[in-house]
């Protein structure tokens, strides 16, 4: 019985109420919080976020919170990150000059400009899973719809982190990462759909039997 509780990290930078509500009906009662001590207690952390890259890791730090999420990774608690909460992982991004948390090597780049290329990349569009054995994915069929809104893109330096990839235009870049207990992506699965929410219900099973 899972007896311990899911942090969802609150750093005003994220739709909460959505991933929350998304985690909900995946069966687990998330606890929003912004206290270290919380992190460092916590069974599993959600790291949400729509936003600016440079105030997301600002207001990150100005509560303390790198070390514990530092911290609760390396110690093996599951961790998911959604959206900006993906790209704040890597060492930094071409939207700002503020240094991220650097726990997966890599930069966070801005789509090219081509012909007919919507930037941001916004709606529904299919995943490629490169990691298909991953638990994040089970009982979702092949190139899953999920749902994206974003300008800029992780691009990491050991393509062995990537769990699924996205093609927009002519550039298919990553749509997820998973190494270990770290698993983090691009889009929304709390606005995607029955995937979503499969996928969510993927992370929770993970939670409670990793506690």
């Amino acid at each position: 019985m899972f007896m311990g509780f899911l942090a969802v990290i609150d750093y005003d930078m994220g739709n909460l109420h959505s991933a929350c509500k998304g985690l909900e009906k995946a069966g687990i009662q998330p606890k929003i919080t912004d206290s270290p001590q919380d992190i460092a207690e916590a069974e599993a952390i959600v790291l949400p976020g729509v936003g600016s890259f440079d105030p997301a890791v600002q207001h990150l730090r100005s509560r303390h919170l790198e070390e514990p999420i530092k911290q609760a990774i390396a110690a093996g608690k599951p961790f998911l990150g959604i959206c900006l909460g993906l790209q704040i992982l890597f060492e930094g991004s071409e939207e700002g000059k503020e240094p991220g948390l650097g726990i997966i090597k890599g930069k966070v780049r801005r789509f090219q400009s081509e012909p007919n290329l919507t930037i941001p990349h916004m709606g529904w569009n299919q995943l490629q899973f490169t990691q298909s054995n991953l638990s994040l994915w089970q009982g979702l069929t092949p190139d899953p719809y999920v749902y994206f809104v974003h300008s800029y893109y992780v691009d990491p330096v050991d393509p062995n982190v990537n769990a699924a990839v996205v093609t927009h235009g002519s550039q298919t870049v990553t749509a997820a990462i998973a190494r270990d207990n770290l698993m983090a992506v691009q889009f929304h699965p709390e606005k995607s759909s029955d995937n979503g929410l499969q996928i969510l219900s993927n992370f929770v099973t993970m939670v409670k039997q990793n506690s």
